[in-house]
């Protein structure tokens, strides 16, 4: 072989493998930054686009809640207004009457105790973080329905926030969310969460758990029964 090739081929060589020292260094710590590196640009995250946007927004939600931003924003009870104590001091009769979906229910009595029809004690929470107590409402019915209502304050006005029925409910705080609870068939349970979106009460979760049967599923248990929306006062 002729010696001068050799030796016009050695400094190419040395460039190339100084070249990969580089890259490769380059590449050897993606998950911070080199001495006097930027920081990376921070990017806008994507929104959910629809695909067919005819079909959009059909999903189910849970029962008398709707995205709050297909909904006016509440508008404050005719007829009442709360004084310097607040919601605290005022009756719970008054509220419900001027109410106009409570209203039926609003001259029952007050109950201590469950199994009775009436009025459960009203509660008071701070759910929309505007450190002032709201009040929240529930009633009971002959059917074993019951209705959820919660009401909020502001400058004396007084502004339904949520409102919610289904058979032997139960309420629960996570922080400053509700879960509401109702039996479902077969032994199950939904349960639906609450949280204040700056004009109502709206559904951030609305789960279904349910027990397996003892006995084999038939077609008819294996398809989901239509959903209806029967009235709160009845069975």
């Amino acid at each position: 072989m002729n010696p001068m090739p050799r030796r016009l081929l050695l400094p190419g060589a040395a460039l190339f493998a100084v070249m990969a020292v580089l890259v490769l260094a380059g590449c050897a710590s993606t998950d911070g930054l080199g001495h006097g590196g930027s920081a990376p640009s921070v990017s806008v995250q994507p929104r959910p686009e629809a695909v067919w946007p005819a079909w959009a927004g059909r999903t189910s939600r849970a029962p008398g809640a709707e995205a709050s931003t297909r909904q006016p924003p509440p508008r404050p009870l005719r007829g009442v207004e709360a004084g310097p104590g607040g919601l605290a001091s005022m009756d719970v009769h008054a509220i419900l009457r001027a109410d106009p979906r409570t209203k039926p229910l609003a001259d029952r009595g007050m109950i201590d105790r469950p199994g009775r029809a009436g009025i459960r004690p009203p509660m008071f929470l701070d759910l929309t973080g505007d450190k002032k107590p709201d009040m929240l409402v529930a009633a009971d019915t002959e059917s074993g329905r019951s209705i959820l209502a919660v009401y909020t304050e502001r400058g004396g006005k007084i502004y339904p926030i949520l409102f919610t029925s289904g058979r032997s409910v139960s309420v629960e705080t996570i922080g400053p969310d509700l879960l509401v609870r109702t039996p479902c068939s077969e032994g199950g349970e939904q349960a639906v969460r609450f949280h204040w979106d700056g004009a109502r009460m709206s559904t951030v979760s609305d789960i279904k758990n349910y027990k397996r049967s003892s006995r084999p599923a038939g077609p008819a248990d294996q398809r989901p029964s239509p959903s209806d929306s029967p009235s709160p006062w009845g069975p």
